[in-house]
């Protein structure tokens, strides 16, 4: 679990600084390597972009487009590079990223296995101001992949505090749950306690660590937004949760840290014979949950014939 701050706005720095902070966390044995929500290229915290009820200012549209300009294309380029990143070092890569789509950015995981691109999970509800910069994501990006090291899904943030989406991710038998964030603090550290006593997984908890200093002095905006932030912008409290409910990594804070843990298969089994929210104890005859899985496109064509 890789705790750093991304080279913001700046995407291939960004993913030079994946490829060697893999290499590191491969070379100590790690199989799985996870980095935050919206690692490539920042999270947008406190910029203003300058959207108003009935109005938009000039500047913030070239925020938006330098924001736009540093995003990733799926399928692209960068998306290739991950692959490749995934494939020289062996590992199974998990990686929050600002998605492209036409005119719209979406706050996305994608997902890598050793040979190469897995598939992706956009954020189905962006938080508050998120929704004025990302679009939402829909049931169709919703996977839960079986790999050789278990079964892996990320739920996005707050997303987490979705109990509908968390059940589905259970339901759909995640073992390995990616908690990709920028939250921090107690009340998150317990959440993500909850989530895995109440599921029954293993939950990676993932958020930048970013100082002040992680920005460039040579954006303008760095002086108008963060002048009053403290050093550290996101303080980062990372961790790694077992099925029980106990930290076997982390929290750390305050640093750029990578770490490890090992999951034992017996502990995603045996959990659940007192407690399987899924499985025996649903009560399925009084409460059900419909996943539309289906993808809500823009347009859709029909043939007259």
């Amino acid at each position: 679990m890789i705790q750093a701050a991304p080279v913001v706005f700046d995407r291939e720095a960004t993913l030079e600084k994946v490829r060697t902070l893999t290499a590191n966390a491969a070379s100590q044995g790690a199989r799985l390597v996870v980095f935050p929500e919206a690692f490539v290229s920042a999270y947008p915290k406190g910029l203003d972009f300058g959207a108003r009820v009935g109005g938009r200012t000039p500047e913030g549209r070239r925020m938006f487009r330098r924001y736009f300009e540093s995003a990733v294309d799926v399928p692209g380029p960068s998306v290739d590079f991950l692959a490749e990143t995934a494939r020289e070092h062996s590992v199974h890569l998990v990686i929050g990223v600002i998605e492209r789509d036409g005119g719209t950015l979406y706050c996305t995981v994608l997902f890598f296995n050793p040979e190469g691109y897995l598939g992706k999970h956009r954020k189905l509800m962006p938080t508050a101001m998120e929704r004025l910069i990302w679009g939402m994501g829909d049931g169709s990006t919703m996977p839960v992949f079986d790999t050789e090291i278990g079964k892996i899904g990320a739920v996005i943030c707050w997303e987490n505090y979705m109990p509908l989406a968390r059940y589905a991710m259970y339901a759909w038998g995640t073992q390995i749950y990616i908690a990709a964030t920028w939250d921090c603090g107690q009340p998150w550290l317990s959440t993500i306690r909850h989530i895995a006593k109440e599921g029954r997984v293993y939950v990676i908890g993932c958020c930048i660590a970013m100082r002040k200093d992680d920005i460039p002095d040579r954006y303008a905006m760095k002086q108008k937004f963060y002048a009053e932030e403290d050093e550290w912008i996101n303080i980062g409290d990372s961790a790694i949760v077992n099925p029980e409910g106990r930290f076997i990594a982390g929290p750390v804070r305050k640093q750029e840290e990578i770490l490890y843990a090992e999951i034992d298969p017996r502990m995603m089994q045996g959990p659940k014979w007192m407690l399987d929210v899924a499985g025996h104890y649903a009560r399925p005859d009084v409460f059900q949950l419909t996943v539309h899985t289906d993808e809500r496109r823009m347009i859709r064509m029909e043939n007259d014939s």
